[in-house]
């Protein structure tokens, strides 16, 4: 089945290309122009990947990531002219699965396309093999049936990446895991040193979990070596 991608894309010249390329690869591409006309389709129709400008008119790409992430796991790749480390890390730490910044190779774009759509599908797959229970680690519970997290009867709100790496832990409660060790079991790639993924990823989950997120004591750093699950009584 030919997959379904949403392109928000202002610039017609870079929407047209990106279209045409992405087509000849056998996707299927919808094109909006701004922001508000994004949140509108998304909320009517299904997709498979959503390729994401920043600089949009009417509601900018932050916003609308924002506003996606409250309701859909949608893989995003954020396409942007904002090159820093900065807008990376703030990007990413909205809920985008990755970040590709302008000009790109329409080699790249396609290749990191596919892997975030075969990292979804891998992902879902994965998740209707859980066995069907109810992991409660302190104050939080995670049900793999529903795919949702609870603390203290309130539901988290979790990104595919974020309740992935939750669960890895949670599955996982005595052992110790390397940023590679993450990367490998959340993303399904080789890990190549790129440790601002890892980061913002960890300190997102964080934000989401913790009581103080400063002070974590759900997800424990071991400088140097990596991270684990806090121990409770």
């Amino acid at each position: 089945m030919r997959k379904t991608i949403l392109l928000v894309e202002d610039d017609s010249a870079i929407s047209d290309m990106v279209k045409r390329y992405l087509s000849n690869e056998t996707f299927n591409v919808e094109c909006v122009f701004d922001g508000e006309a994004a949140a509108s389709t998304l909320g009517h129709a299904h997709y498979d990947l959503v390729l994401l400008d920043l600089m949009l008119p009417k509601l900018n790409g932050m916003d609308f990531l924002q506003m996606v992430r409250t309701k859909s796991y949608v893989p995003v790749i954020i396409m942007s002219a904002k090159d820093s480390e900065v807008d990376k890390a703030l990007g990413l730490g909205f809920g985008a699965d990755d970040y590709i910044t302008k000009p790109f190779s329409m080699i790249e774009l396609v290749a990191r396309v596919k892997a975030a759509i075969r990292r979804s599908t891998q992902y879902i797959v994965s998740q209707t093999e859980l066995s069907k229970s109810i992991i409660k680690v302190h104050e939080i519970e995670l049900d793999t049936d529903n795919h949702c997290v609870m603390k203290k009867g309130v539901e988290i709100h979790l990104t595919s990446k974020e309740l992935k790496i939750l669960h890895l832990f949670f599955e996982n409660q005595k052992k110790v895991f390397t940023k590679e060790q993450i990367y490998r079991s959340v993303w399904g790639e080789d890990y190549y040193g790129d440790e601002n993924i890892i980061n913002v990823h960890m300190s997102r989950l964080r934000e989401r979990i913790e009581d103080s997120p400063s002070k974590p004591v759900y997800i424990k750093t071991l400088w140097g070596i990596g991270y684990k699950l806090g121990e409770f009584k």
